[in-house]
């Protein structure tokens, strides 16, 4: 009924910037919250960031200050700016979307974008 699909990623090296999208469609009512994960390898999948529908943001410390999330709600579109990267924040990068799908209440549910592979070279 709903699928979120990610763009954007890539190869590139240490102190560079990238932009993750995340574009849901579908049955949407509303999306009250955008998030997005990573999972580096041998890792377990971390928050990096969300932001609400009401537009508050949370930030990783890791991540504080170089990345920065945003959302276009009228496009149920997702975004993650990545300035300043290391080679520690090289990762597989997971958007998720918490989508309420009719005007039903208790109709939310959690979509998974496919991931996408960011990594930074030293």
């Amino acid at each position: 009924q709903v699928q979120v699909v990610q763009s954007g990623g890539g190869l590139l090296q240490a102190g560079g910037s990238l932009r993750l999208s995340c574009a849901a469609s579908g049955s949407i009512f509303s999306i009250s919250a955008m998030r997005w994960y990573r999972q580096a390898p041998g890792k377990e999948r971390e928050l990096v960031a969300d932001i609400m529908d009401g537009g508050s943001t949370y930030y990783a410390d890791s991540v504080k200050g170089r990345f920065t999330i945003s959302r276009d709600t009228s496009k149920n579109t997702g975004f993650l700016q990545m300035n300043s990267l290391k080679p520690e924040d090289t990762a597989v990068y997971y958007c998720n979307m918490y989508v309420q799908i009719s005007v039903v209440a208790g109709s939310e549910y959690d979509y998974w974008g496919q991931g996408t592979q960011v990594t930074v070279s030293s």
